[in-house]
């Protein structure tokens, strides 16, 4: 599962078992339309997963993450992570 980081500041998730070639693609302009208007793009975030469906499974978890939850897993935030999975009215 990865994360990239577009020209406009918008992150696209995705999930590979070959992240060089996904890369490539993407700065290419080969890879899905999404990305393809948003050069250029960099790898902000990657995690090995343990086989594809769950790579799948962590994509569209994050996916549906809001910008600053995707950010505070990029920076490794952990106890952010969590405080941006709470109801707004649980975070204090």
């Amino acid at each position: 599962m990865y994360i990239l980081r577009c020209a406009n500041g918008a992150y696209y998730t995705g999930h590979t078992t070959n992240l060089e070639l996904r890369l490539a693609e993407h700065q290419s302009g080969e890879a899905d339309g999404w990305t393809k208007h948003r050069l250029p793009v960099e790898l902000v975030f990657a995690q090995e997963m343990p086989d594809k469906d769950q790579a799948f499974r962590a994509e569209r978890r994050v996916k549906g993450w809001s910008h600053a939850k995707k950010e505070a897993l990029i920076a490794g935030d952990w106890d952010m992570v969590r405080q941006l999975a709470k109801k707004p009215s649980f975070r204090g």
